[in-house]
């Protein structure tokens, strides 16, 4: 009676719904219906830095039982001068994550009390603070991966425009490369400990290097998404010390680094038409969306398997 009452819940269960049970893989495909959120964790001691400064927001797959899961780390944008772990393109991409079984961490970091919007050392060297709390999270979460279900060999590093160039930076730079390209009478470090931390991978939104010869240094995996027509932060060269998500896509194919780019023709920063960092319509949270899980499937395919 019971095995005729379980193939009678088979024939009448959606096609949709069975095909999405056999058929769906973790990290590639959403596995979970919900997504946890635990807001303003303080990962971050250091009682000389403001405290809004000094947390972060965990966004975990509900009712997840596995016990070592790769993390990804986020950094906001706003160009070293603005912004939050609360922007809304933050719950979208941490939601999507975890529904996919990752474990994503939004975190805030110190932002510039100087002008890193117009003048290119105070954007250096708010990048250089950036990277230093960044540097703080990463070993927050080494120290209690256990605590989080977290894979330390499995952490990923993830930013939309400043966040994706303190990314990008952490993984691919040393200490005394910020403050050397500054000065253009003085050559970066070659010699140095690159991806100190053993990242497994950067999500590049709409980022720039500083310096694209750095990628030879060490080979971490790169997805990068951006728009064609971004003019904050331009997909190509900008000058001599900003190279963006083409640039190290042709750079990174040079140098034999695994890498996936997808560029949003006609659209600019942050994928909108014309860039507003207050108002973002339904088809840019699309856009959105499809980045992230562009980006997952990257992950996935060059991480995860």
């Amino acid at each position: 009676m019971r095995s005729i009452l379980f193939y009678l819940i088979l024939f009448w269960m959606p096609e949709k719904s069975f095909t999405q049970i056999q058929t769906s893989i973790r990290y590639k495909d959403q596995v979970f219906e919900k997504t946890t959120i635990h807001q303003n964790i303080l990962y971050n001691n250091d009682d000389s830095i403001k405290i809004k400064y000094r947390q972060l927001d965990l966004y975990t797959p509900t009712q997840d039982t596995a016990v070592k899961r790769p993390l990804i780390i986020w950094l906001h944008g706003g160009g070293f001068k603005y912004g939050t772990k609360n922007a809304k393109g933050i719950e979208i991409w941490g939601s999507t994550l975890a529904q996919k079984g990752f474990v994503m961490a939004a975190m805030n970091y110190r932002l510039s009390k100087k002008h890193p919007l117009r003048n290119f050392k105070d954007l250096a060297f708010a990048c250089y603070e950036a990277i230093d709390d960044l540097r703080t999270a990463i070993r927050f979460f080494k120290t209690h991966a256990s605590e989080f279900g977290i894979d330390t060999h499995k952490i990923i590093l993830g930013g939309n425009s400043a966040g994706g160039m303190a990314a990008l930076q952490a993984v691919y730079s040393n200490r005394s490369d910020l403050p050397n390209v500054i000065d253009s009478n003085k050559v970066a470090a070659q010699t140095g400990n690159y991806n100190p931390d053993s990242i497994a991978g950067i999500i590049n939104f709409w980022g720039a290097l500083f310096n694209d010869e750095w990628l030879s240094r060490t080979n971490v995996p790169i997805v990068s998404v951006c728009g064609s027509k971004d003019r904050i932060v331009p997909p190509g060269t900008e000058g001599k010390f900003l190279f963006g998500s083409v640039a190290i896509h042709k750079k990174a194919d040079t140098l034999h680094i695994s890498n996936a780019l997808k560029v949003y023709e006609g659209y600019g920063h942050e994928l909108q038409k014309i860039f507003n960092p207050f108002f973002r319509s339904k088809k840019t949270k699309q856009r959105w969306e499809e980045a992230i899980n562009f980006s997952a499937l990257f992950i996935y395919d060059t991480i995860m398997r």
